[in-house]
């Protein structure tokens, strides 16, 4: 059984390049798979591997400057969920392109999981889903709003576009784990909003933590690793990726017309070229070639 960890910690690092290598060598020594962002603002990601390894990461993590109160989310997987283990340096560990938006200086108001059915559900809360397109089309909260942004660096946009629909309402945000939330709650502050919250934990804790039975989240919860989708218990969901554009789909979609192993679905048909799908189908071939001789293909999670 693999643990997967999933973390973000906002905080102040003078020089994360200097902090790259020895995370990277401590990850590769206890053979963690996954992807950890690295930024003057802090860390975020998520890691798989033994019980023992994600402990040893963890602590490493703690010890760094202003990390002591880290905390992180598990979830578990009969499979390996990531093939090789990243670590990068970004301007942001989650973009929104807003320089003066800063959380370690305040956020909205931090809502629990247990207490979230009931803010969401008062008329004079509007609830706002801080995701991707693509991660709401499987599933959101009963009557959240979806500002149909393709990233989040959208939002800031979007929000000044719509402002005038949230006159004199309090808003609640929730993201997949949190963190986007840190900075959409930050930014919504900074434009004067006297009222805001957001759900903690993110959808993750709360389908880990409220019962299916007392629920109000509709679908699954798309998540960037080999599981591609969850649902109450945090429990594995129907969802596969497409591998030519990266987002979700459900078993009716894989047998849509529309759909090519590696080389299209139903969202993506018309993105790309004859060209692209000729270079995608060799992509595949390789990935299938890879498979058979039971080797890891680059291309693949």
């Amino acid at each position: 059984m693999y643990t997967i960890a999933a973390l973000y910690h906002f905080t102040r690092f003078d020089d994360p390049a200097s902090l790259r290598d020895p995370l990277l060598a401590l990850c590769n020594q206890h053979r963690i798979g996954g992807t950890l962002l690295l930024a003057r603002e802090g860390i975020n990601g998520t890691i798989a591997g033994t019980r023992d390894g994600i402990d040893a990461v963890l602590a490493h993590i703690r010890a760094l400057p202003g990390c002591a109160t880290l905390e992180h989310k598990e979830s578990f997987s009969e499979v390996p969920p990531f093939n090789r283990m990243k670590v990068r340096l970004k301007k942001e560990i989650v973009t929104m392109g807003q320089p003066d938006v800063n959380p370690a200086e305040g956020t909205g108001h931090y809502v629990d999981p247990a207490d979230w059915n009931a803010l969401i559900k008062s008329p004079d809360v509007a609830v706002i889903d801080t995701r991707n397109d693509y991660e709401v089309a499987i599933g959101t909260f009963d009557g959240a709003i979806d500002p149909q942004t393709k990233s989040f660096g959208e939002f800031p946009a979007w929000w000044e576009e719509n402002k005038e629909r949230f006159h004199n309402k309090k808003i609640a945000m929730f993201c997949t784990g949190g963190i986007r939330c840190e900075k959409s709650t930050n930014f919504l502050i900074g434009q004067g909003v006297d009222e805001v919250y957001h759900l903690k934990g993110g959808i993750l804790k709360y389908l880990e933590e409220v019962p299916a039975d007392d629920s109000t989240w509709d679908g699954e919860c798309f998540v960037f690793d080999a599981r591609v989708s969850v649902g109450h218990g945090l429990k594995e969901g129907p969802h596969q990726l497409c591998y030519a554009c990266r987002r979700p789909i459900s078993p009716e979609h894989r047998e849509l017309p529309s759909f090519e192993e590696g080389v299209s679905c139903y969202q993506c048909v018309d993105e790309t070229s004859e060209d692209d799908k000729t270079r995608f189908r060799e992509r595949q071939k390789q990935v299938a070639l890879s498979k058979s001789r039971g080797e890891k293909h680059m291309g693949s999670l």
